[in-house]
């Protein structure tokens, strides 16, 4: 697997409030991981970091019995996922300047080929192959409850005043439930997880052009946060570009 990670304040913030990693253990097992913290003077770049530390932590903690079969790395990660909401959410109360922080929060749990994603808030996936591109997760977002009940067109969500509320974060809410997806990464086919600082600012025709250019991952990668720059860059832009490529 071929791997590349970019995080870029982008035009208009006075800091970078994602954080973004991946991470490799001997016993083959790799983690993916992208935070995007909100709340502004309320330390969304404090939760977005705590989320990524303590995730970064449990990975190697794990037993590799907990990872081997697709039921035990999905508690796995439910239960690091509400472990992490949980330190949150404390760390929030017991800190006046932290109070209504939180952070969206991936993670992909990457076993060869076999992909199990773990998601809450608005950052999103996407799996592009040869024949097509697919948005793997469902932003938790008021906007995308109205589009999925027909009262407002994708169009018409990018520029809809409550565009950026979310329903869903690690740290906002005593407890937590995420959504999980399963990806098989094909050859020659990309994984992109990402912040809404990118997805807010490209299409997916965009993303796929970037993607079929004769360039190496890395350049890919940091073309995308160009663009997103170039097209505004109001918000903090953060990705992990993921690739199998046949040699």
């Amino acid at each position: 697997m071929n791997f590349t990670v970019e995080s870029d304040i982008g035009l208009k913030r006075a800091i970078n409030e994602d954080r973004v990693a991946f991470l490799t253990r001997p016993d083959q097992f790799k983690l993916a991981v992208l935070a995007d913290g909100m709340g502004g003077h309320n330390a969304g770049d404090v939760a977005s970091e705590m989320a990524i530390t303590e995730m970064e932590t449990l990975f190697h903690q794990a037993e590799t019995a907990q990872l081997t079969s697709l039921e035990t790395r999905e508690q796995w990660l439910r239960d690091a996922v509400s472990h992490i909401n949980d330190k949150i959410y404390r760390y929030a109360l017991s800190h006046e300047g932290c109070q209504g922080m939180g952070t969206t929060l991936i993670t992909a749990l990457i076993d060869d080929k076999e992909c199990l994603i773990s998601h809450v808030g608005d950052s999103r996936v996407y799996h592009f192959t040869d024949k097509d591109v697919t948005l793997v997760t469902r932003d938790h977002s008021y906007v995308n409850i109205l589009i999925e009940s027909g009262e407002i067109s994708e169009e018409e969500a990018q520029h809809h005043p409550q565009k950026n509320f979310i329903l869903k974060a690690l740290g906002t809410e005593k407890s937590i439930e995420p959504d999980f997806y399963h990806v098989t990464l094909l050859d020659d086919s990309y994984l992109l997880i990402c912040s809404d600082g990118l997805s807010n600012k490209m299409t997916t025709t965009e993303m796929v052009a970037i993607l079929t250019l004769p360039m190496t991952l890395k350049e890919k990668g940091q073309k995308l946060v160009r663009l997103a720059n170039d097209s505004g860059g109001e918000d903090n832009i953060s990705l992990i570009l993921m690739t199998y490529e046949e040699v």
